[in-house]
Protein backbone atom coordinates (compact mmCIF):
# COMPACT_ATOMS: atom_id res chain seq x y z
CA UNK A 1 0.00 0.00 0.00
CA UNK A 2 2.62 2.68 0.90
CA UNK A 3 4.52 1.93 -2.32
CA UNK A 4 1.36 2.40 -4.38
CA UNK A 5 0.60 5.69 -2.65
CA UNK A 6 4.16 6.85 -3.39
CA UNK A 7 3.69 6.02 -7.06
CA UNK A 8 0.42 7.96 -7.10
CA UNK A 9 2.12 10.91 -5.44
CA UNK A 10 4.98 10.83 -7.97
CA UNK A 11 2.52 10.72 -10.88
CA UNK A 12 0.44 13.54 -9.42
CA UNK A 13 3.50 15.74 -8.91
CA UNK A 14 4.77 15.06 -12.43
CA UNK A 15 1.40 15.93 -13.98
CA UNK A 16 0.61 18.80 -11.57
CA UNK A 17 -2.43 17.06 -10.14
CA UNK A 18 -3.56 17.60 -6.53
CA UNK A 19 -3.60 14.39 -4.47
CA UNK A 20 -5.27 13.77 -1.12
CA UNK A 21 -5.75 10.58 0.90
CA UNK A 22 -8.09 9.29 3.59
CA UNK A 23 -7.30 10.13 7.19
CA UNK A 24 -6.10 6.62 8.07
CA UNK A 25 -3.61 6.69 5.16
CA UNK A 26 -2.14 10.10 5.96
CA UNK A 27 0.76 8.68 8.00
CA UNK A 28 1.73 6.37 5.10
CA UNK A 29 1.55 9.10 2.47
CA UNK A 30 4.61 11.08 1.26
CA UNK A 31 5.22 14.50 2.72
CA UNK A 32 2.98 17.19 1.27
CA UNK A 33 0.01 14.93 0.47
CA UNK A 34 -3.14 16.37 2.05
CA UNK A 35 -5.82 14.63 4.05
CA UNK A 36 -8.96 14.18 1.99
CA UNK A 37 -12.03 16.23 2.85
CA UNK A 38 -14.88 15.17 0.56
CA UNK A 39 -17.16 17.90 1.89
CA UNK A 40 -14.75 20.78 1.29
CA UNK A 41 -12.48 19.77 -1.60
CA UNK A 42 -13.48 19.34 -5.26
CA UNK A 43 -12.79 15.77 -6.40
CA UNK A 44 -12.40 14.76 -10.05
CA UNK A 45 -11.48 11.10 -9.48
CA UNK A 46 -11.54 8.62 -6.60
CA UNK A 47 -8.83 5.94 -6.68
CA UNK A 48 -9.56 2.88 -4.51
CA UNK A 49 -6.47 0.87 -3.55
CA UNK A 50 -7.33 -2.62 -2.33
CA UNK A 51 -9.93 -5.25 -3.12
CA UNK A 52 -13.57 -5.11 -4.11
CA UNK A 53 -14.59 -4.25 -0.54
CA UNK A 54 -12.46 -1.12 -0.66
CA UNK A 55 -14.00 -0.15 -3.99
CA UNK A 56 -17.54 -0.66 -2.66
CA UNK A 57 -16.80 1.55 0.35
CA UNK A 58 -15.21 4.20 -1.86
CA UNK A 59 -18.20 4.20 -4.20
CA UNK A 60 -20.68 4.65 -1.37
CA UNK A 61 -18.63 7.51 0.09
CA UNK A 62 -19.08 9.59 -3.08
CA UNK A 63 -22.48 8.23 -4.14
CA UNK A 64 -24.66 10.84 -5.80
CA UNK A 65 -21.77 13.18 -6.62
CA UNK A 66 -21.02 11.75 -10.09
CA UNK A 67 -17.33 11.25 -9.25
CA UNK A 68 -15.64 8.46 -11.28
CA UNK A 69 -14.04 5.63 -9.32
CA UNK A 70 -10.92 3.76 -10.42
CA UNK A 71 -10.25 0.46 -8.65
CA UNK A 72 -6.64 -0.73 -8.30
CA UNK A 73 -6.41 -4.33 -7.13
CA UNK A 74 -3.99 -4.97 -4.27
CA UNK A 75 -5.70 -8.19 -3.19
CA UNK A 76 -6.36 -11.57 -4.78
CA UNK A 77 -9.65 -11.75 -6.70
CA UNK A 78 -10.48 -8.12 -7.43
CA UNK A 79 -13.47 -8.66 -9.71
CA UNK A 80 -14.50 -4.99 -9.69
CA UNK A 81 -11.01 -3.64 -9.05
CA UNK A 82 -9.83 -5.22 -12.28
CA UNK A 83 -6.80 -2.94 -12.73
CA UNK A 84 -3.54 -4.46 -11.50
CA UNK A 85 -1.17 -2.20 -9.57
CA UNK A 86 1.59 -3.12 -12.04
CA UNK A 87 -0.39 -1.25 -14.71
CA UNK A 88 -1.03 1.84 -12.58
CA UNK A 89 1.04 4.50 -14.38
CA UNK A 90 0.11 3.18 -17.83
CA UNK A 91 -3.60 3.54 -17.15
CA UNK A 92 -3.25 6.85 -15.33
CA UNK A 93 -1.64 8.16 -18.53
CA UNK A 94 -4.66 6.89 -20.49
CA UNK A 95 -6.90 8.69 -18.01
CA UNK A 96 -5.05 11.96 -18.50
CA UNK A 97 -5.49 11.60 -22.27
CA UNK A 98 -9.20 10.87 -21.91
CA UNK A 99 -8.83 7.32 -23.27
CA UNK A 100 -11.33 5.62 -21.00
CA UNK A 101 -15.06 5.02 -20.63
CA UNK A 102 -17.38 5.35 -17.64
CA UNK A 103 -19.32 2.21 -16.81
CA UNK A 104 -22.28 3.52 -14.82
CA UNK A 105 -23.49 1.00 -12.25
CA UNK A 106 -26.81 1.57 -10.53
CA UNK A 107 -27.37 1.10 -6.82
CA UNK A 108 -30.12 -0.16 -4.52
CA UNK A 109 -31.89 1.75 -1.78
CA UNK A 110 -33.48 0.14 1.27
CA UNK A 111 -35.87 1.56 3.86
CA UNK A 112 -37.04 -0.03 7.07
CA UNK A 113 -40.79 0.40 7.47
CA UNK A 114 -41.50 0.25 11.20
CA UNK A 115 -44.58 -1.22 12.88
CA UNK A 116 -46.08 2.27 13.31
CA UNK A 117 -45.71 2.95 9.56
CA UNK A 118 -42.74 5.33 9.91
CA UNK A 119 -40.00 5.13 7.30
CA UNK A 120 -36.35 4.76 8.35
CA UNK A 121 -33.35 6.53 6.84
CA UNK A 122 -32.25 5.17 3.45
CA UNK A 123 -29.48 2.60 3.14
CA UNK A 124 -27.45 2.41 -0.07
CA UNK A 125 -25.78 -0.63 -1.65
CA UNK A 126 -24.35 -1.24 -5.09
CA UNK A 127 -23.62 -4.94 -4.65
CA UNK A 128 -26.39 -6.25 -2.44
CA UNK A 129 -28.55 -6.14 0.65
CA UNK A 130 -28.61 -9.24 2.83
CA UNK A 131 -31.31 -10.00 5.41
CA UNK A 132 -30.03 -12.45 7.98
CA UNK A 133 -29.71 -13.16 11.69
CA UNK A 134 -26.82 -11.65 13.59
CA UNK A 135 -24.00 -14.02 14.48
CA UNK A 136 -23.62 -17.53 13.07
CA UNK A 137 -25.72 -19.10 10.33
CA UNK A 138 -29.22 -19.51 11.76
CA UNK A 139 -32.50 -20.29 10.08
CA UNK A 140 -35.10 -17.55 9.74
CA UNK A 141 -38.59 -17.57 8.23
CA UNK A 142 -39.24 -14.75 5.79
CA UNK A 143 -42.17 -13.47 3.77
CA UNK A 144 -41.51 -12.02 0.31
CA UNK A 145 -43.60 -9.60 -1.80
CA UNK A 146 -43.01 -7.48 -4.90
CA UNK A 147 -44.83 -4.61 -6.57
CA UNK A 148 -44.42 -2.35 -9.57
CA UNK A 149 -43.08 1.06 -8.54
CA UNK A 150 -45.89 3.58 -8.30
CA UNK A 151 -48.50 0.85 -7.72
CA UNK A 152 -50.04 0.48 -4.28
CA UNK A 153 -50.86 -3.25 -4.24
CA UNK A 154 -48.19 -5.84 -3.49
CA UNK A 155 -47.96 -9.28 -5.08
CA UNK A 156 -47.32 -12.06 -2.60
CA UNK A 157 -44.49 -14.37 -3.75
CA UNK A 158 -44.43 -16.66 -0.75
CA UNK A 159 -42.88 -17.56 2.58
CA UNK A 160 -39.87 -19.75 3.17
CA UNK A 161 -37.25 -20.78 5.71
CA UNK A 162 -33.58 -20.11 4.95
CA UNK A 163 -30.37 -18.75 6.41
CA UNK A 164 -31.32 -15.39 4.89
CA UNK A 165 -32.04 -13.57 1.66
CA UNK A 166 -29.91 -11.57 -0.79
CA UNK A 167 -31.28 -8.80 -3.00
CA UNK A 168 -28.56 -7.86 -5.48
CA UNK A 169 -27.84 -5.64 -8.45
CA UNK A 170 -26.29 -7.13 -11.60
CA UNK A 171 -22.99 -5.73 -10.27
CA UNK A 172 -23.49 -7.86 -7.17
CA UNK A 173 -24.54 -10.93 -9.14
CA UNK A 174 -20.92 -12.15 -9.16
CA UNK A 175 -20.49 -11.68 -5.39
CA UNK A 176 -22.42 -13.25 -2.48
CA UNK A 177 -25.44 -13.99 -4.67
CA UNK A 178 -23.33 -16.14 -7.00
CA UNK A 179 -21.90 -18.07 -4.04
CA UNK A 180 -25.47 -18.74 -2.87
CA UNK A 181 -26.46 -20.15 -6.27
CA UNK A 182 -27.73 -17.00 -7.97
CA UNK A 183 -27.31 -16.29 -11.69
CA UNK A 184 -24.56 -14.25 -13.34
CA UNK A 185 -26.17 -11.14 -14.84
CA UNK A 186 -24.49 -8.72 -17.25
CA UNK A 187 -24.21 -5.32 -15.46
CA UNK A 188 -26.14 -3.45 -18.16
CA UNK A 189 -29.30 -5.50 -17.52
CA UNK A 190 -31.99 -3.56 -15.63
CA UNK A 191 -33.05 -5.97 -12.89
CA UNK A 192 -32.93 -7.03 -9.26
CA UNK A 193 -31.78 -10.51 -8.25
CA UNK A 194 -33.47 -12.24 -5.30
CA UNK A 195 -31.41 -15.16 -3.97
CA UNK A 196 -32.30 -17.23 -0.88
CA UNK A 197 -29.40 -18.38 1.28
CA UNK A 198 -29.58 -22.15 1.84
CA UNK A 199 -33.39 -22.40 1.57
CA UNK A 200 -34.99 -25.31 3.38
CA UNK A 201 -37.05 -26.28 0.34
CA UNK A 202 -36.34 -27.27 -3.25
CA UNK A 203 -39.26 -25.06 -4.35
CA UNK A 204 -37.51 -21.75 -3.58
CA UNK A 205 -34.96 -20.71 -6.20
CA UNK A 206 -33.37 -17.40 -7.24
CA UNK A 207 -35.60 -14.88 -8.99
CA UNK A 208 -34.75 -12.11 -11.44
CA UNK A 209 -37.29 -9.28 -11.49
CA UNK A 210 -37.44 -5.99 -13.42
CA UNK A 211 -35.70 -2.99 -11.84
CA UNK A 212 -39.07 -1.23 -12.04
CA UNK A 213 -40.28 -3.39 -9.15
CA UNK A 214 -39.69 -3.10 -5.41
CA UNK A 215 -39.14 -5.96 -2.96
CA UNK A 216 -40.61 -6.19 0.54
CA UNK A 217 -39.13 -8.65 3.05
CA UNK A 218 -40.58 -9.28 6.50
CA UNK A 219 -39.95 -11.92 9.18
CA UNK A 220 -42.80 -14.32 9.88
CA UNK A 221 -41.82 -14.70 13.52
CA UNK A 222 -40.99 -11.80 15.82
CA UNK A 223 -37.25 -11.72 16.40
CA UNK A 224 -34.77 -9.28 17.90
CA UNK A 225 -31.59 -10.43 16.15
CA UNK A 226 -32.44 -9.87 12.47
CA UNK A 227 -30.27 -7.38 10.54
CA UNK A 228 -29.96 -5.83 7.09
CA UNK A 229 -26.40 -5.64 5.72
CA UNK A 230 -25.39 -3.36 2.84
CA UNK A 231 -22.47 -4.59 0.72
CA UNK A 232 -21.29 -6.73 3.62
CA UNK A 233 -20.09 -3.57 5.40
CA UNK A 234 -22.97 -1.52 6.83
CA UNK A 235 -25.22 -3.32 9.32
CA UNK A 236 -28.66 -2.05 10.33
CA UNK A 237 -30.79 -3.67 13.04
CA UNK A 238 -34.13 -5.01 11.84
CA UNK A 239 -36.58 -4.10 14.63
CA UNK A 240 -39.37 -6.47 15.59
CA UNK A 241 -42.55 -5.77 13.62
CA UNK A 242 -40.72 -3.97 10.81
CA UNK A 243 -40.22 -4.88 7.18
CA UNK A 244 -37.65 -3.73 4.65
CA UNK A 245 -38.44 -2.29 1.22
CA UNK A 246 -35.71 -2.48 -1.43
CA UNK A 247 -35.77 -0.79 -4.81
CA UNK A 248 -33.48 0.57 -7.47
CA UNK A 249 -31.96 3.90 -6.51
CA UNK A 250 -31.58 6.86 -8.83
CA UNK A 251 -27.92 7.05 -7.78
CA UNK A 252 -25.38 5.62 -10.22
CA UNK A 253 -21.67 5.13 -9.55
CA UNK A 254 -19.39 5.63 -12.58
CA UNK A 255 -16.61 3.03 -12.75
CA UNK A 256 -13.55 3.82 -14.87
CA UNK A 257 -12.96 1.21 -17.54
CA UNK A 258 -10.39 0.96 -20.33
CA UNK A 259 -10.66 -0.36 -23.87
CA UNK A 260 -9.27 -3.83 -23.24
CA UNK A 261 -11.51 -4.48 -20.23
CA UNK A 262 -14.87 -6.20 -20.65
CA UNK A 263 -17.25 -8.16 -18.45
CA UNK A 264 -16.78 -11.59 -20.02
CA UNK A 265 -13.00 -11.18 -20.13
CA UNK A 266 -13.07 -10.46 -16.40
CA UNK A 267 -15.30 -13.50 -15.82
CA UNK A 268 -12.81 -15.69 -17.65
CA UNK A 269 -9.80 -14.22 -15.89
CA UNK A 270 -11.12 -13.93 -12.35
CA UNK A 271 -13.71 -16.72 -12.07
CA UNK A 272 -12.33 -19.20 -14.64
CA UNK A 273 -15.51 -18.79 -16.68
CA UNK A 274 -15.82 -21.61 -19.27
CA UNK A 275 -12.35 -22.78 -18.39
CA UNK A 276 -11.52 -26.23 -19.71
CA UNK A 277 -9.28 -28.64 -17.80
CA UNK A 278 -5.87 -29.02 -19.33
CA UNK A 279 -5.22 -32.26 -21.20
Amino acid sequence: MPGCIQRLADFAREHEVALSVEEHLAEKAPKGVKRMDLKADPVDLMVALGGDGTLLRAGRSIAGRNIPVLGVNLGHLGFLTALSQTELELHLDLLMRGEYVLDRRYTLEAHLIHADGSRGDPLLAWNDFVIHKRGGARVTRLNLRVRENGVQDWQHIGSFSADGLIVATPTGSTAYSLSAGGPIVVPSVDCLIITPICPHTLAMRPLVIPATQSVAVSPIERTKDLVVTADGQVVQDFPAGAEVHIERSEIEIPLVRFEQQNFFGTLEKKLNWLARPSA
